[in-house]
C-alpha cells in the first residue's frame, strides 16, 4: 500500500516514536513522511520526508508559553489548515499525486485533514489521543483543561477509524477499534545496558534555548553532583555542569548510566527513562498532556513533579532523597511496547486495505525513487 505518515513537528519525542516503527512499515509499503520542524530535521535524513507546515508554542522572557505571541504565529498556519491555505493545498497534492491508500498520523493536523478531504482511511498512532480517545482520567485541578483539549483535539483531527496510543501510564479506551500499548522504545535503546546508582544527574529541556532559565542554572549548579545537560544552546563543561550537544547515542547512553532525569514531561523519555529505571524529576511544559503526564509520575511512584519555573536545589534534594523509593516502583511500570504497536499497526493497514492492490517491493522502490531530489535519501541511511 502507498502510505503517507504524518508526524508532529513540535519537538523530537513524535519523530522518535514514528522512526521506531517506519522500518517495518517500509519493508512491506510505500511510506512517504510527512513532517516539518524538529520532526523534519530527525527524520529526513532517514526516510523520504516531505515538508509541511506546524504549529507549536511560542514563548515569553520568562520561558513560559505565551498566550499571544502563539496565537500570533499560528494564526496563519491555522487559517491554512483550517480553510485550505497552500500548505493544506500542497499535501492533498502530494496524496494524490503518490496514490496514496492510507494514512498514518502521529498528531499532525495537515496529513489528518488531507485524509478527511480525500476520503482516505486513517490511522492515528500517538500519545496526545490518550487525552481525546479514552475515558476521562484526569486529577480534579486538571479536569476542565482536559475536557478543553480532548474536545479541540477531536475537533482539529475526528476520529479515525482506528486508534493506536502509546503511553508509559494505562487508561480505559472510550472509542471501538483503538488499542494502547507501552512506550516505543527505540532499538537503540534495547541495545544499552542500564547502570545502577549512577553519579550524575542528566537534565534534558526540549525547547532549553527557552526553557534553561537563570534559575534553573542557578539551581543546576549548587547541587553536590555533576549535571550533564541536554537541550540548550551552551556547550562544554562549566563548574559541575557538562553541556552537551544534541547526539542519539550519546544521549542514550547518559541516560541509562545517570543517576536520575531532571526533564520536560515528555511521554517519550518518560518510558525511556522508567526502562532503565532512572527516577523523573518533570517540569511540565504549561501544555495540558505534560501536565497530565507528571501527576501520572507523581502517581505511579517513580518520580516527583516540579515547578519549572521555581525550581529550587531543595527541590532537587527532595526528589534525590526518595531515589530509593523511586527506584523500587519502576519494574512495576517498565513497559516495552514496541512489538505490540508494530503488529497492531500491521494488522491495522491491512485490515483498512482490504481490497487494495498489493505492489511488489520492485515497483515501491521505483516509486521511492521517483520523488523529488531533496525528499530521497541514500539507501542504507
Amino acid at each position: 500500500m502507498r502510505i503517507a505518515y504524518g508526524v508532529m513537528g513540535y519537538g523530537r519525542g513524535h519523530a522518535m516514536r514514528s522512526g521506531a516503527v517506519l522500518p517495518s512499515l517500509m519493508a512491506e509499503h510505500d511510506v512517504t513522511v510527512f513532517a516539518g520542524g524538529d520532526a523534519y530535521e530527525v527524520l529526513a535524513p532517514h526516510f523520504p520526508t516531505v515538508r509541511i507546515p506546524i504549529i507549536g508554542y511560542a514563548y515569553n522572557e520568562r520561558g513560559g508559553h505565551s498566550t499571544g505571541l502563539t496565537i500570533k504565529r499560528n494564526f496563519a498556519p491555522m487559517a491554512d489548515l483550517l480553510f485550505g491555505g497552500a500548505g493544506a493545498a500542497m499535501v492533498e497534492k502530494e496524496f494524490r499525486d503518490r496514490g496514496i491508500d492510507l494514512v498514518i498520523s502521529d498528531s499532525e493536523a495537515w496529513t489528518h485533514r488531507a485524509a478527511q478531504k480525500l476520503k482516505i482511511p486513517r490511522i492515528s498512532y500517538d500519545h496526545v489521543g490518550i487525552i481525546a480517545y479514552c475515558k476521562p482520567h484526569f486529577p480534579p485541578d486538571l479536569r476542565l483543561l482536559g475536557l478543553r483539549d480532548a474536545i479541540g483535539y477531536r475537533a482539529l483531527m475526528g476520529v479515525p477509524e482506528r486508534i493506536l496510543i502509546s503511553s508509559f501510564y494505562p487508561a480505559e479506551p472510550a472509542y471501538p477499534n483503538m488499542r494502547i500499548v507501552g512506550p516505543m522504545l527505540r532499538p537503540e535503546v534495547l541495545q544499552v545496558q542500564a547502570q545502577d546508582n549512577g553519579e550524575f544527574l542528566m537534565a534534558y529541556f526540549n525547547k532549553g534555548e527557552h526553557q534553561y532559565l537563570p534559575h534553573i542554572d542557578r539551581a543546576l549548579r549548587l547541587l553536590d553532583l555533576p549535571v550533564v545537560v541536554y537541550g540548550t544552546p551552551f556547550r562544554g563543561q562549566s563548574e559541575n555542569l557538562d553541556f552537551r550537544a544534541p547526539s542519539n547515542e550519546g544521549f542514550i547512553r547518559d541516560l541509562a548510566s545517570c543517576r536520575a532525569v531532571l526533564s520536560t514531561a515528555g511521554n517519550q523519555l518518560i518510558g525511556e527513562a522508567i526502562h532503565f529505571g532512572k527516577p523523573i524529576l518533570a517540569l511540565p511544559e504549561e501544555a495540558f498532556e505534560q501536565r497530565l503526564n507528571a501527576y501520572m509520575i507523581e502517581r505511579m511512584g517513580v518520580g516527583m513533579g516540579g515547578d519549572r519555573h521555581r525550581l529550587t536545589p531543595s527541590d532537587v534534594d527532595r526528589f534525590l532523597g526518595n531515589y530509593d523509593y523511586y527506584r523500587s516502583n519502576m519494574g512495576d511500570h517498565a513497559r516495552d511496547g514496541r512489538a505490540e504497536a508494530t503488529e497492531t499497526l500491521h494488522r491495522y493497514v491491512k485490515e483498512l486495505g482490504q481490497g487494495k492492490p498489493q505492489r511488489s517491493k520492485r515497483a515501491r522502490s521505483r516509486k521511492r525513487n521517483t520523488a523529488p531530489a531533496d525528499e530521497r535519501v541514500p539507501a542504507g541511511a
